[in-house]
């Protein structure tokens, strides 16, 4: 099978983030509304939903454009030289646009204004450093099994996601996109504007130190040598 263009690709990062984002607003509103109150049945609401769709999203989306649907990822790769810059780019800018688009639709879906400015404070070294270990553990999750085991991906990720709601300080965002998304709604997965920036901090570094450590701990200097090595020799 030929190539996908970017164009294709850049719609399926789009629709990919915009589809996430409706589960993980959407989810939350219907959770929170049949909980009763209860917190922690409304998260696992949320947290099901959230990981199921994963899987579904990247098993459509990944074989047209890696289904990267998070700046974070995205950023893995330009580090790894698996991705150019300018594509890397229009990636990031499709994923906040499908991000926000997403949102919009979880709100229309429930009668609420398209927008609304969260009012939830998630702040604090806890919460940062939660958002540090969530990023860190799904792009190392990424990594390895694209190393080691690429078709289970999909569910991987799914797993890591769904046990990261709940191991997390911060109920693993994970996502810069996700959390640019989450500031504009005031609803259960909302996040205060002013508490995003130090949320997508925190994830890029997460996503930096994840790239760094699978660069040395999935690459076989020993193989790679070798394969150096037979090179020569058949030339």
């Amino acid at each position: 099978m030929p190539p996908f263009t970017i164009p294709r690709k850049l719609t399926a990062e789009f629709i990919g983030t915009a589809l996430l984002l409706a589960v993980v607003v959407g989810s939350g509103i219907m959770g929170e509304r049949l909980a009763g109150g209860n917190v922690a049945i409304a998260l696992l609401g949320n947290t099901i939903a959230t990981g199921v769709a994963l899987v579904v999203l990247i098993l459509i989306f990944g074989p047209v454009s890696g289904c990267h649907i998070n700046p974070a990822v995205t950023l893995s790769f330009l580090i790894k030289r698996e991705i150019a810059p300018p594509l890397a780019a229009l990636y990031v800018i499709v994923q906040l646009g499908g991000a926000v688009a997403g949102v919009m639709v979880a709100h229309l879906m429930f009668d609420l204004a398209p927008i609304l400015p969260s009012g939830t404070v998630r702040t604090g070294v806890g919460q940062w450093t939660g958002e540090v270990v969530a990023t860190f553990g799904l792009v190392l999750t990424i990594l390895g099994c694209l190393r080691f085991r690429a078709e289970v991906v999909p569910f991987a990720v799914g797993l890591y996601i769904t046990a990261g709601y709940w191991f997390t300080s911060s109920t693993s965002f994970a996502n810069p996109a996700v959390t640019v998304a989450r500031a504009l709604t005031d609803t259960f997965s909302g996040i205060r504007p002013a508490d995003a920036p130090w949320f997508i901090l925190a994830q890029l570094a997460g996503a930096c130190l994840a790239t760094a450590l699978a660069r040395w701990l999935f690459t076989d200097k020993e193989a790679a040598r070798a394969r150096v090595g037979v090179s020569a020799i058949e030339d």
